[in-house]
């Protein structure tokens, strides 16, 4: 069975209501494949969660960007996956190397986050992904492979689980990995998990390309590729060419 192509949009922290409420115009107005094709999912912050959820598009998903690693309680400036299942938002994006780095989230710590949000019902984009130090020292599938395995070893269920492959050193530096190089890690990755977890896992799990450099320029040559299911889109995400990306879908159906 094909692995429906998936695109996501991380705002990231960005955006006023205003800013918001455009971005939300410019994709219910937009001619894209149909949901037989792609699979959309947008997640713009926290606060504005409930404006995008109500007014966007019933075709696109919405996802918030992190959730607590348990139920909710003491824990001052957390939202809980539960809330989440309550404002019906379907997705949560855990993992982001930006939390990796800044918040210091260990992969024991996202995997527990992982298996927590599935637990409660949510469907996850998880996040795993080298720096530069670690690519340029050749450790990429090690880092990937640790990362994955904290993943593996906390979920039985990976139906409602999107890998999104994030070289770390093509984020915001306007490096991109050739189509190759994601190809290339892509395929280990799926390598990784049919030795790993299970044949079945490894067919049918879409791993996603992210990173910031994608863009309407290079979506379709990098959709292209074999093992690449779809995109984790940051900063092109709040701009019109992130309907180009959503259509680069197409090359897939035409394959």
């Amino acid at each position: 069975m094909a692995r429906k192509f998936f695109v996501g949009g991380n705002w990231k922290c960005n955006g006023t209501a205003e800013e918001v409420k455009k971005i939300v115009n410019t994709l219910n107005e937009a001619q894209v494949p149909s949901q037989d094709v792609v699979e959309v999912v947008v997640s713009p912050p926290y606060v504005f969660l409930p404006l995008v959820k109500s007014t966007l598009r019933s075709d696109f998903h919405v996802a918030a960007q992190n959730c607590w690693v348990k139920k909710g309680g003491a824990f001052t400036g957390e939202v809980s996956a539960e809330m989440l299942v309550n404002l019906d938002i379907p997705w949560v994006i855990l993992g982001h190397s930006e939390r990796r780095a800044l918040l210091n989230e260990s992969n024991e710590f996202v995997g527990d986050k992982v298996a927590y949000a599935l637990a409660q019902g949510l469907s996850v984009i998880a996040c795993v992904g080298e720096t530069l130090e670690q690519r340029e020292a050749g450790s990429t599938m090690d880092v990937v492979a640790a990362q994955t395995k904290a993943i593996a070893d906390r979920v039985s269920n990976w139906s409602k689980v999107v890998i999104a492959y994030e070289p770390v050193w093509a984020i915001g530096t306007g490096k991109v990995a050739s189509p190759a190089q994601a190809q290339e890690v892509h395929d280990e990755l799926r390598k990784w998990l049919a030795k790993n977890v299970s044949a079945d896992v490894a067919a049918t799990t879409r791993i996603i390309y992210g990173g910031r450099s994608v863009n309407g320029g290079n979506c379709k040559e990098l959709g292209g590729q074999a093992d690449v299911d779809g995109f984790l889109v940051g900063g092109a995400s709040l701009k019109p060419e992130f309907i180009d990306i959503i259509k680069a879908a197409e090359v897939k159906k035409s394959a």
